[in-house]
């Protein structure tokens, strides 16, 4: 591999747990849990740092030793997920065969969870007080009044 991984940041709201990293999507409404080892190696792709050097940082903080396939898995799941920039290229490495290599501690395998989250639009099932309204159920009060959605109280 020539080209040096970048995260990807425009786009993205970051928050920082004490054992994950959220991220989400704005381009694509959809919100990524990264466990420690996917955040590291996120945070390691500065376009300057190696396969081989965030074997060595990652390393620094296991007390279980960590590989380069371990460092492309959590690569090839970042890309995957829109959180590199492109293009890159990487080789292809099996979960299944890592899942089997590392088995005793197989906390430490890179994990990504992804959940497609609706715009705000699409989640409300109603419309506030004071909304344009055309029908009483557009409303939360239940009431559509001549100039929107109004209190229950003055459609009875």
């Amino acid at each position: 591999m020539t080209q040096l991984p970048f995260a990807r940041h425009k786009g993205l709201i970051v928050r920082e747990l004490s054992d994950e990293v959220l991220v989400y999507d704005l381009e694509r409404n959809k919100a990524h849990c990264l466990n420690l080892t996917s955040a590291h190696v996120w945070k390691y792709c500065d376009g300057k740092t190696t396969i081989a050097e965030m074997v060595r940082l990652l390393n620094k903080d296991s007390s279980t030793p960590l590989t380069s396939d371990l460092v492309l898995l959590a690569l090839s799941q970042l890309k995957r997920f829109h959180l590199l920039q492109e293009p890159l290229q990487l080789p292809f490495i099996s979960r299944r065969d890592l899942v089997f290599k590392y088995a005793p501690a197989a906390v430490i395998l890179p994990v990504i969870l992804t959940i497609a989250v609706p715009i705000a639009q699409a989640q409300a099932s109603c419309l506030p007080l004071g909304d344009p309204c055309s029908t009483f159920s557009q409303c939360c009060s239940g009431c559509c009044g001549s100039e929107g959605c109004a209190p229950f109280s003055d459609c009875q």
